[in-house]
């Protein structure tokens, strides 16, 4: 049965980690922006913020990128 079965890439699940992290630092960024004290900690959660989306946008593209490819598995963990 291991003949059937397409190994997933590890650069495939690279972006997968990646994309998972991404969501952590949105997540993280909008809980510290919301309990922050002063103006340092908004501009740390902003920064943290749009490196995330920009992260996010260049995971998600060589995503797709891949899935043209007939790279991308559906069922990476």
């Amino acid at each position: 049965m291991t003949g059937d079965r397409i190994s997933v890439k590890p650069c495939d699940i690279n972006i997968k980690k990646t994309l998972q992290l991404t969501d952590q630092m949105i997540e993280l960024a909008e809980t510290g922006d919301a309990q922050r004290e002063d103006t340092g900690c908004g501009i740390l959660y902003g920064v943290l913020l749009d490196s995330a989306y920009k992260l996010k946008r260049l995971a998600e593209k060589e995503k797709e990128n891949h899935i043209k490819k007939g790279w991308w598995k559906n069922d990476i963990e």
